[in-house]
């Protein structure tokens, strides 16, 4: 009977840690969100002129103040998990190397397998190079703004991916599938089509998010070389 009730409430907690997990994870994602509120809402009524109209410098502050918020978010969302579940993100960064010799061959190949994949298909998607692409479209005043700005938005989608990542792996006991990128795809599969009003970009944007949570899970969750992978995939 003792047992019984052990595994029960041992069950319980597991739920009830992957469902704070879980929320982190939302939050996060909630956070990247807090952009269509900047951009679309507060911004507009400041400068008198819809996002797509902003000037150079609207612009550019549109990155910072975009930045800011989603820095302290993260920040706050990490701070928070530390605090209650004990998962110190900010010790797992500072701690542990780029490359560790617990990733296996066969890992290094999926990863690279990974990364050509979303480097071909960007440079399909963008005609050539996306990075020569947007300097060309932005110019050198606006372009380092913009990839800043990406560098934020990548250490967001990071978190949905750890975050989900352990809210499944509590809850289904696995940590070979990649949950992480199947939520990261989802959620950020969804604003993609919301926002840009194309299913297209948002089933591209999915398929991207499962590739992320696959390399974060390939690396044996190592935060800092998943980020510089993901940096990789994403913004080049």
């Amino acid at each position: 009977m003792d047992m019984v009730m052990e595994a029960k409430t041992t069950k319980s907690n597991r739920f009830k840690e992957g469902l704070s997990f879980l929320l982190y994870a939302l939050e996060a994602f909630g956070v990247v969100g807090l952009e269509l509120l900047i951009g679309n809402v507060i911004e507009p009524k400041l400068y008198g002129v819809e996002m797509n109209k902003f000037t150079a410098w609207q612009s550019i502050l549109h990155w910072i103040i975009t930045c800011t918020v989603w820095g302290i978010g993260a920040f706050l969302v990490m701070k928070d998990c530390k605090k209650s579940m004990g998962v110190d993100l900010f010790e797992d960064i500072k701690s542990k190397k780029f490359i560790t010799k617990d990733i296996k061959v066969w890992q290094w190949i999926c990863i690279a397998i990974g990364v050509v994949i979303c480097l071909v298909s960007t440079w399909i998607d963008w005609n050539g190079s996306k990075v020569a692409a947007e300097f060309k479209s932005r110019g050198p005043l606006l372009f380092p703004f913009q990839y800043i700005y990406y560098l934020f938005e990548v250490s967001l989608v990071l978190l949905i991916i750890i975050f989900g990542q352990m809210a499944f792996e509590k809850w289904f006991n696995n940590s070979k599938i990649p949950f992480g990128g199947i939520l990261v795809g989802v959620t950020w599969g969804l604003a993609h089509w919301v926002s840009k009003g194309s299913l297209g970009a948002g089933l591209y944007g999915a398929a991207g998010g499962f590739v992320f949570g696959a390399a974060y899970v390939l690396t044996n969750r190592n935060v800092k070389l998943s980020y510089l992978l993901l940096c990789i995939m994403f913004i080049l």
